[in-house]
C-alpha cells in the first residue's frame, strides 16, 4: 500500500501527461488529464480519478485482470500506476 495520497499520485499523473507509457502487452500510449478525467490516446473513453483511487488500494498487482471488474480502463490504470514516474518506487 502506498504512503502517497491519491492527490499526490494524481499530481504525478498530471505532470506526466503527454509522455509515452506502455500497456502490459507493450503497446504505447499517451494521455491527457482534464480535471478529474484521464483520456488515453488509444481509446475514445475517459477514466475517472476515482478508478485510479480504487486501484491504488491494491498496488502492486500483477496485471489489469486483477481490477478489470472493478474499474474502467484497467489496462491503462495498471500501466500508469506501475510506471516508476508515478510509483516513485513506493510499490
Amino acid at each position: 500500500m502506498p504512503t502517497a495520497t491519491i492527490q499526490e499520485i494524481w499530481s504525478r499523473i498530471e505532470a506526466a501527461q503527454g509522455e509515452t507509457f506502455y500497456l502490459k502487452n507493450g503497446d504505447e500510449f499517451t494521455y491527457r488529464v482534464d480535471g478529474h478525467l484521464f483520456y488515453p490516446s488509444r481509446t475514445n473513453y475517459r477514466i475517472h480519478k476515482r478508478d485510479f483511487e480504487k486501484a491504488l488500494t491494491k498496488v502492486p498487482f500483477d496485471g489489469p485482470g486483477v481490477i478489470q471488474k472493478e474499474i474502467r480502463g484497467p489496462s491503462y490504470v495498471w500501466a500508469v500506476l506501475h510506471d516508476n514516474r508515478i510509483s516513485k518506487g513506493e510499490w
